[in-house]
């Protein structure tokens, strides 16, 4: 008899054995099993069958290939199959659980919470302004863990990192002028610009980089000076008494203080950096990154239309065409770095991040603000070679087999992978995606930046998709996934973006508030951090963050009509904006160029376009992603 009390007893072993891995791996009914499985990354290996109608068998295998290896399809392991006659289940299947989780965490949104989020966005921002004109005002940064201001490195001139931005002109007062209206302060605002007037000269001995100048102050003493001038514009009549065009004639005084990064170059493309006294440095080097010299077309281009001067637009639109006439005849790619003397790429990496992201950005935007056609036209013509080129995983945001849809890195001239890291910059595309009416790519991109933050509390400033890791650590208090947030909740109207803008709001309250202010971290996995509070955390950040709460900001009224420069500053559609009022015409126009568009059939032209996909009706108050692709977009960051 004890020898069948041994039989029946390893019989029901096995059979307990088999039930456990059953419900583990599940094929069975969750009872509360949670075993993560990882994804191990790798380079695209197999060639996928080119897909009917996607524009050629290279262009499909470039949209179709997956860039993980999967782990859920291989033949003979064990649950592969429960049967011979059970159909064979896709990987995706594996994340269809959990799909109540996701919908009870991101699918309403209360009024109240709204609120308390936007007076939390608002008080951000003051702890940070406060402090700096407390402690730090006139210079142009605030240390927020010492409480002192920071200027330029006059001990070490080689200290590009702090001298191509710090010009010893009061930057983050000047960088911050109109998100004290956004947020509905017209005394701080008015306070603020005498301020810049009575004590901002650029009459000084400091070298900057072209492009950090022009964003960061052209931007905003255009923007400024506009929202002063003219009471149609989104915040009304603002005016301040005794404005004399102040701000127009200092944002004059710096461009042409720019200007000569704009001579004695073999291409038309500008030096990086400019000395504000005596002009390019004797040892300025040759190189540039594309983004540097071509994103300074929206703001030279508004100076040259509200003063009636064509040099600057003139100048930067010929630094972009410069650089366009420079992509690959193969792939229609841009590289990142060129030789501004002889034309010739020293980096020939093309992505959407550092170095490349707002040359992009502003094609679309001076379109949208001065309506040359010229402008848009090279805009389609680079997405398309970065829809081709770029973009790997699945065809279809939600739908569909594969992975992810992910932009990666890749050689200019052939279109091959150099590297297996995006960078944070790269979290503004899904914002561009948005302006062009790509929205379900948006969608796809967005989920994917938003899992990197949730899984770090920040975003790294590179992310390895490969080895699912950090590979540059810190994160700077940078604005891109916050705009990208915001756009597609203007567009969609989704509670989901509200959640994670609360999510990044109380992240940044939780790991970088400080004594005085908020710190970059330096490591976003032990969350030290570094004494410095850039002001595009006052200019972008927290502005992004106030607006994706405040429903009922000016901006948001019906019938209000603006852009954000890249670097957030309000720039209403202005009909000026589409008129020369000098009457020479660029040269190298083409004979045969379309009229500019009228600006009151920018919006319909946009909408129509070929690439415009709108979300449908049934899905408005749905998550904007399957829940199943963002299970795997989740494990694919490394969150269990």
């Amino acid at each position: 008899m004890q020898w069948r009390s041994i039989v029946v007893g390893l019989l029901v072993l096995r059979l307990a054995l088999n039930c456990v891995l059953w419900l583990a791996f599940g094929l069975g009914p969750s009872w509360g099993f949670n075993f993560p499985i990882q994804f191990s990354f790798s380079l695209p290996r197999a060639e996928p069958e080119p897909g009917p109608g996607h524009g050629g068998a290279a262009a499909a295998a470039a949209r179709q290939a997956g860039w993980s290896r999967r782990l859920y399809d291989r033949g003979g392991t064990t649950c592969s199959k429960i049967s011979a006659n059970t159909p064979k289940r896709s990987y995706l299947s594996f994340f269809e659980e959990g799909r109540d989780e996701y919908d009870r965490r991101f699918g309403s949104f209360p009024d109240a919470l709204r609120v308390r989020m936007r007076s939390m966005a608002k008080d951000m921002f003051y702890f940070g302004y406060d402090n700096y004109m407390k402690y730090a005002f006139p210079e142009d940064e605030l240390n927020p863990i010492a409480c002192e201001g920071r200027g330029p490195d006059v001990l070490d001139p080689s200290n590009i990192n702090i001298n191509d931005v710090l010009g010893n002109y009061s930057l983050t007062l000047i960088d911050t002028l109109d998100t004290l209206l956004v947020l509905g302060n017209v005394s701080e605002f008015h306070r603020a610009v005498k301020l810049v007037i009575d004590t901002v000269s650029f009459d000084k001995d400091s070298t900057v980089q072209v492009f950090e100048a022009n964003i960061r102050i052209l931007g905003s003493l255009i923007s400024a000076h506009i929202l002063l001038t003219d009471p149609r514009h989104p915040f009304g009549d603002i005016e301040l008494e005794n404005y004399d065009n102040e701000l127009l004639h200092l944002a004059h005084d710096l461009a042409v203080r720019l200007l000569p990064a704009f001579e004695n170059t073999g291409t038309g493309i500008p030096y990086p950096r400019v000395n504000l006294k005596s002009g390019v440095p004797p040892d300025s080097i040759n190189e540039t990154c594309t983004a540097g010299a071509g994103s300074l077309l929206v703001e030279f281009g508004i100076l040259s239309r509200l003063i009636g001067d064509s040099t600057f637009e003139w100048v930067a639109r010929r630094a972009v065409r410069a650089l366009w006439n420079l992509r690959s005849n193969e792939t229609g790619l841009l590289g990142n770095v060129v030789n501004i003397q002889t034309g010739q790429w020293v980096g020939k990496q093309s992505g959407l991040g550092a170095g490349m992201d707002s040359f992009y950005e502003y094609l679309l935007k001076s379109y949208i603000l001065f309506g040359e056609k010229e402008d848009y036209r090279m805009f389609k013509a680079a997405y398309k070679s970065i829809q081709s080129h770029l973009r790997r995983g699945r065809e279809a945001c939600n739908e569909g087999e594969g992975d992810p849809p992910l932009y990666v890195n890749v050689n200019m001239f052939n279109g091959q992978i150099m590297n297996t890291w995006i960078d944070s910059l790269q979290a503004f595309f899904p914002g561009l995606q948005v302006l062009n009416g790509d929205v379900e790519n948006a969608i796809c991109l967005h989920a994917f930046y938003y899992a990197i933050w949730r899984r770090f509390g920040a975003l790294p400033e590179r992310y390895n998709w490969q080895l699912q890791a950090p590979d540059v650590l810190f994160y700077p208090l940078r604005p891109e996934l916050v705009e990208s947030t915001y756009l597609l909740y203007q567009a969609t109207k989704n509670p989901f973006y509200l959640h994670v803008g609360m999510d990044i709001l109380q992240s940044l309250e939780k790991n970088t508030k400080v004594k005085c202010g908020y710190a970059t971290l330096h490591h976003v996995v032990d969350k030290s951090k570094e004494d410095r509070m850039e002001s595009f955390f006052l200019s972008e950040t927290c502005k992004y963050l106030y607006l994706l709460f405040d429903e009922d900001n000016p901006l948001h009224r019906s019938g209000s009509r603006y852009i954000f420069t890249t670097e957030g500053h309000v720039v209403p559609l202005d009909p000026r904006f589409r008129e020369k009022t000098w009457e020479e015409q660029f040269p190298y126009e083409e004979p045969t160029k379309e009229p500019p568009a009228n600006i009151s059939n920018v919006r319909a032209q946009m909408i129509t376009c070929e690439m415009c996909e709108r979300i449908p009706e049934e899905r408005r108050y749905a998550l904007p992603l399957k829940s199943m692709y963002m299970r795997q977009i989740d494990h694919m960051v490394g969150l269990s």
